[in-house]
């Protein structure tokens, strides 16, 4: 075949369109979500977007699948039409849009099953038959975090599953504890990670949480291939308890996710984010290293120390009257920068307060946060009241890519660095 059509972008669509690509086919993905990796939040999730479409896939989003028709003009094999009425030629089809666990023996046993069909299962993997245990994808868990039921069809806790089921076949009071959904998946370039919940399942169980963005590199700067991280971190807005983690970025990216998860598993909080000590050299890591920025930013949040603005929130800052200060460069700001920002460079801000009202909120932003925690730092100091766009222009950037249809136009991402 010389085109191929994934239906569903999530781990096995995604998997299957860069392997199809790398073979020199054409590839176009459809997914009925207006994201790729619905396990991720969205403003994660399109820097997945950004990379397919970088890598030449055509991604259709927002629009499911209506018909597959046999190709008229005997060109390809089939022409796959969505909802919207796009018509895409294509010589495969590749479906990938979800899993329904195959319980019928289960059923056939009498064995419980929850309305979705999955088998209810213990703590010690012992199904509603005494002598019955059951593993895997199939079986519905605890999650670990909120220790509600669910499903997380992943290896790694299948196979901690089959232990315990093990353990106590041969007698040993063996407990499993949950899952937190702790992923990775390689994306061409890009390593996407993530561990815990995430701000959609946190609206949807009425959490009370905070969420900062980071952008630090995989290894010290000034070392070769110094590639971006883009991670998100959230916390519990009461205790600091982290929540959940997601990243997105080059080798070792992963790496910072495990620690994460890790810290979760013995109920950590962002303060024991910025108090680990990681390994360092710089082919490997940073001497600040990406984990421990996440947390001194996180605690500087949660401590009260600095107040934040998010990428979403600019319309409405602007409609409020209140002001958005960009603190870099002139030449940055050209660039690129945030809808309806003003530009007042940091090396400037002191000896041009006067510009700014104080009985306004001003509103700083940079490119990572960076420079503009300085300039929040300065304002503070004179008597402003100050909010710092966590993640910078970098963030927002990301998030206001066009939000849905076929963007087979976005353009490469930069993650720059401060000015």
């Amino acid at each position: 075949p010389t085109t191929a059509t994934v239906i569903g972008g999530g781990y096995i669509g995604l998997e299957m369109a860069e392997n199809l690509s790398h073979r020199g086919i054409r590839v176009s993905i459809i997914e009925l979500l207006d994201q790729t990796m619905p396990t991720m939040d969205k403003d994660m999730a399109q820097y997945v977007n950004n990379e397919i479409v970088l890598n030449r896939i055509q991604l259709i989003l927002s629009d499911g699948v209506m018909s597959f028709d046999e190709c008229p003009q005997g060109d390809c094999a089939y022409v796959v039409t969505t909802q919207s009425g796009k018509k895409v030629e294509t010589d495969l089809v590749i479906m990938s849009i979800g899993v329904l666990p195959q319980t019928k023996l289960a059923k056939d046993c009498s064995l419980k099953l929850n309305e979705r069909g999955y088998i209810i299962v213990n703590d010690n993997m012992l199904t509603s038959d005494p002598a019955i245990y059951a593993v895997g994808d199939a079986v519905q868990i605890k999650n670990f975090i909120t220790g509600k039921d669910t499903v997380i069809p992943l290896a790694g806790p299948a196979n901690r599953q089959g232990r315990v089921a093990a353990d106590n076949i041969a007698g040993r009071d063996s407990k499993y504890r949950g899952a937190m959904g702790t992923s990775v998946l390689q994306v061409f370039s890009k390593t996407v990670a993530q561990t815990g919940l995430t701000e959609r399942n946190l609206k949807d169980l009425d959490y009370d949480y905070e969420k900062i963005y980071v952008h630090p590199k995989i290894h010290a700067g000034y070392y070769p291939n110094a590639l971006p991280i883009a991670m998100k971190l959230i916390f519990n807005k009461k205790d600091g308890k982290i929540l959940g983690a997601q990243a997105v970025g080059g080798p070792g990216t992963e790496k910072r996710i495990d620690v994460i998860a890790t810290v979760i598993y013995f109920g950590g909080t962002v303060y024991d984010l910025q108090d680990l000590e990681m390994c360092y050299a710089p082919p490997f890591g940073c001497a600040r290293e990406c984990v421990n920025m996440a947390g001194f930013v996180a605690s500087n949040v949660q401590s009260g120390e600095v107040d934040l603005w998010h990428w979403y929130e600019a319309e409405d800052i602007i409609a409020k009257g209140d002001i958005i200060v960009d603190v870099r460069g002139q030449a940055k700001h050209e660039e690129g920068h945030v809808k309806g920002a003003i530009n007042i460079p940091i090396g400037q801000l002191r000896s041009r307060l006067d510009e700014l009202p104080k009985d306004k909120t001003i509103h700083v932003h940079c490119q990572v946060g960076f420079t503009s925690y300085l300039a929040y730092r300065i304002l503070q100091n004179n008597g402003f009241k100050v909010k710092n766009l966590t993640g910078g222009y970098n963030t927002y950037q990301m998030s206001h890519l066009e939000p849905g249809g076929h963007i087979g136009e976005l353009k490469p991402f930069f993650h720059g660095q401060d000015s």
